[in-house]
This record gives C-alpha cells, sequence and structure tokens, in this order.
C-alpha cells in the first residue's frame, strides 16, 4: 500500500518529479563518463607501456636494472621458456637483447639503443610489423635490421645501406659489424623513432657475443589483476641469479602519474557529486515546502507521523532510482561508443603523452563497477536528502500550518 500510494504521489506533480529525476539522471551520466575516462586512460597508459616497453612483468639478471650491463645478461632454456609459456593468464613472452652502440652511416654517428627481438613473438607483442613503412619484416634468419625513421633520416641512409654498429658486447668483448637496412619503421614516440634499432635475436647474440642469452623477458597477461599470481607462478620457475620486475618498479614515474591523476579526478568527482547533492537537496526542500498543508492535514486527519515520514522515505527513494535507473542506462551506449571510439588527443595534452612514451589516444573503459559505483553513489546522496523531509514533519505543527 505504501509504495503504491507513493508512487502516485510522486507522479501527481510530473514536472517536480521530472526536475528531480533529471538532476539524478544528468549526474549519473557525467560522473560514469568521467570515471570511464580515468579507468580507460589507466589502463590504456598500462597496457601501451608493457607492451612496448617492460610487459606487465619482466624476467631479468639479479642488477640488470641498475647496471644496465650485457653481463648482467641471463640464460632462459626451452624447457623453462615453454614452462612461462603455460602459466595461466600470460598470452605472450617474447625474449628481447638490449644494448647501446654508435651507429655510423657515411660520415654522420650517432648513439642508439640496439634492440635483438624474435621477430614474430615480438610483432605479437608491439605489432611493429604494422609500423613498417618501406623495406620488408625480419625473420630469425635475416642478416639486416629496421631502423627507426627518425634515426634513418638523421643518418641520411635508406633500403640497402649499410650502417656500421660500434659498442661494447658481453664481458667487454668488441661488438663491431656492418649491417645492411632491411626495412624502416615508424615507431610511435620520437624518442624511440629517433634512436632505434631492431636486430634478428640471433644477429644481435652474435654482433654483442651473447650466445643464447637476453637482458630481459618480458611477460604479458590477459588481466592485470592476474598479475600478483602470475607473479608468483613466474618466481618458481627463476634460478639463481635471475628475478622478476613488475611494470610499476621499472615505470614508477607512470605509475606515480596515475596517483595523481586518479586523485585529482576523485577530487572533481567529489565537487560534482557536491553539486548533485545541492541539486537534489534543493528540489526536496522545494517539494516539502509546497506539500506542507497537505502534509499537516494528513496528521490532523489521524495519519500517523511515522507512517508520513515512511511515505515520504520511499517517494524520495522511488524519484532518486527512476533517475539513476535511467542515467544507467543512458551512459551506457555513450562509454560503449567511446570504447569503440576512442579520442585522438592534439596540442600539448598530446605533447605531454608523447614525454610519457605513450600514443596521444584518450580511451575510455567499460568496466560494470563504474556503472554500479557511480549510480550509488549518486543514490545514496538522493537518499541522505531524505533526511530533511523526516525532520519537517516530526516539527510540524498542524494547527500553524493550517492556518498559515
Amino acid at each position: 500500500m505504501y509504495i503504491s500510494l507513493s508512487w502516485r504521489n510522486i507522479w501527481r506533480n510530473k514536472k517536480r518529479t521530472i526536475i528531480v529525476a533529471s538532476s539524478v539522471f544528468f549526474a549519473v551520466i557525467l560522473a560514469a563518463v568521467m570515471r570511464s575516462a580515468q579507468l580507460g586512460s589507466y589502463s590504456y597508459m598500462i597496457d601501451s607501456s608493457a607492451k612496448l616497453f617492460t610487459g606487465y612483468l619482466q624476467i631479468q639478471g639479479e642488477d640488470y636494472w641498475e647496471k644496465r650491463s650485457l653481463d648482467e645478461s641471463i640464460v632462459i632454456d626451452k624447457t623453462t621458456f615453454d614452462k612461462l609459456t603455460k602459466i595461466p593468464y600470460v598470452t605472450h613472452i617474447t625474449p628481447r637483447l638490449e644494448a647501446f652502440a654508435l651507429i655510423s652511416h657515411e660520415t654522420t654517428t650517432k648513439v642508439s639503443q640496439v634492440i635483438g627481438i624474435e621477430p614474430i613473438l615480438e610483432d605479437k607483442i608491439t605489432e611493429v610489423k604494422e609500423k613498417l613503412i618501406k623495406g620488408t619484416y625480419l625473420n630469425n634468419d635475416s642478416r639486416g635490421l629496421l631502423m627507426g625513421s627518425g634515426l634513418a633520416g638523421m643518418l641520411k641512409s635508406d633500403i640497402g645501406d649499410s650502417i656500421v654498429i660500434y659498442g661494447q658486447g658481453y664481458h667487454g668483448q668488441i661488438a663491431a659489424a656492418i649491417v645492411p637496412i632491411s626495412g624502416i619503421v615508424k615507431l610511435p614516440f620520437k624518442a624511440m623513432n629517433n634512436a632505434m634499432i631492431l636486430l634478428p635475436l640471433p644477429l644481435a647474440q652474435e654482433i654483442f657475443s651473447c650466445e643464447d642469452r637476453i637482458t630481459s623477458l618480458p611477460i604479458l597477461i590477459d588481466n592485470i589483476h592476474h598479475l600478483e599470481e602470475v607473479e608468483e607462478s613466474v618466481n618458481q620457475l627463476l634460478v639463481e641469479g635471475q628475478k622478476s620486475m613488475l611494470w610499476n618498479e621499472m615505470l614508477p614515474d607512470l605509475e606515480q602519474n596515475i596517483e595523481v591523476d586518479n586523485v585529482s579526478g576523485i577530487i572533481m568527482l567529489a565537487i560534482l557529486y557536491i553539486v548533485i547533492a545541492f541539486g537534489v537537496f534543493g528540489t526536496v526542500m522545494m517539494m516539502v515546502s509546497e506539500r506542507a498543508k497537505e502534509f499537516a492535514i494528513l496528521i490532523s486527519v489521524g495519519m500517523r507521523r511515522r507512517r508520513l515520514l515512511l511515505i515520504l522515505a520511499i517517494e524520495t527513494f522511488m524519484v532518486s532510482f527512476v533517475g539513476v535507473v535511467i542515467g544507467i542506462l543512458g551512459s551506457m551506449p555513450i562509454i560503449f561508443y567511446l570504447v569503440h571510439n576512442p579520442i585522438n588527443l592534439s596540442g600539448e595534452m598530446a605533447e605531454l603523452y608523447d614525454q610519457l612514451s605513450i600514443e596521444p589516444i584518450l580511451n575510455f573503459s567499460a568496466q560494470p563497477s563504474i556503472f554500479i559505483s557511480q549510480a550509488l553513489v549518486v543514490l545514496i546522496i538522493a537518499i541522505v536528502t531524505i533526511i530533511y523531509p523526516l525532520l519537517f514533519v516530526r516539527r510540524l505543527d498542524p494547527a500553524k500550518t493550517i492556518r498559515g
């Protein structure tokens, strides 16, 4: 009876009900879209950095991250590699041999990062083959290299030109070779594009005297929430002199930027919630004031105050609930569209992303928790506003109100 009566009451004044429900509706949409943009961006930043640089976790030598020396390279035998690929939630693994060397062509010399890769496995992670703009992609038997288009421009080199690689190999041995350019790639970030060379892993191991050795083994997983479980499984397969590192240990600046941005985003949401709370509260105050005589008459004819309070609480909850439900339904198509059509950033934001070595794309997330959490927060705010009409009715003097 109370529910039926409350439902009829809220639709006696349709305009007022629509105003309250609309304020909650737009609040849920704004909050959901804002949070979707935040979580989507964080997820993309981590995933993008993991694919291009570190993996979600990485196996490496005990002191490699501090020294970045080929002397800290490790050997991962085939049996261990196969066991790693079979760990639950692991999607991709690729071995890399990373070093720095002088790169020369004719009279120009540059310092470059030289990375030995397994071409097929690397392409599954970084999709480097799609970035090829000229020449041919590598395979394990290739004797050529891939060069960033920016670096190729600096060296004034092209497909077929021979590049001199000169550096230090394993245990101080001289690393020197003349390698032709097989392909030129357009890498996503200026810093990479201007200073990176990719070699087939066997050729890189030969040049740097690192037979069967690698400096890192990045591992990708299907979901970051499984990271701790995967790390435990990986650690069980490691031998002395090897360790695993998580993405946030290798990229502390990225983690810090995410944390700072998350706090600022939560503050913005809190401000939005405060605005919503005042809007709903003001509407409820207006609704209660307009119905003061109605409440006084009902109390005068014998209706108990607690029953009237219960009806008011149900009415406020119903209006808020309608707004929340419609808000969730309204935010879903917007967020799903943005998830499948991310926004390309430009200007200062694009430059900021480039400095973080992240493609300037604003991604969105469609995690169910986004809709549920924002809807619950807005609904709680609306329910809290029930306190005012409850206090109003408890203090109501029927005689004064009816005479007034």
